[in-house]
């Protein structure tokens, strides 16, 4: 279960850094568009990406997310990957995110593969400030 600070950080308009593995050991940052349910944080991606390759092959992930009106008020989740969505959910999925941070549904020719969603089961969760 999501800790009630974290998922009020990942329901609001915030955004958040996405760590992933690469596979000789080194960490990769993205910033993303979050989403969540009760128990998982979630994050919309294509098969494509290095980001999706490197969960597929290691899906040990930390995730901050940063609230937008006061930087020192963060949440760090460290957790995996525990299972993917793709098809007409995934797709439901970034069109939703894309209305919370743009107003508008997600550009369909943006869309060079298959929309996947992550979901993150977080093992650690901390929120500060």
């Amino acid at each position: 279960m999501l800790d009630p600070d974290v998922k009020a950080l990942a329901e609001a308009k915030n955004f958040a850094v996405f760590t992933t593995l690469l596979s000789d050991g080194h960490p990769m940052a993205h910033v993303m568009w979050i989403g969540c349910d009760d128990d998982h944080l979630l994050i919309n991606t294509e098969v494509h990406r290095a980001k999706f390759r490197n969960v597929e092959r290691d899906p040990r992930v930390t995730v901050t997310i940063i609230d937008r009106d006061n930087p020192y008020r963060f949440a760090e989740v460290r957790g995996d990957v525990v299972d993917t969505v793709r098809g007409p959910e995934a797709r439901s999925h970034i069109d939703a995110l894309s209305q919370k941070y743009r107003g508008r549904p997600y550009d369909p020719e943006a869309i060079q593969t298959e929309r996947v969603v992550l979901k993150i089961a977080p093992r650690r969760q901390l929120s500060r400030g």
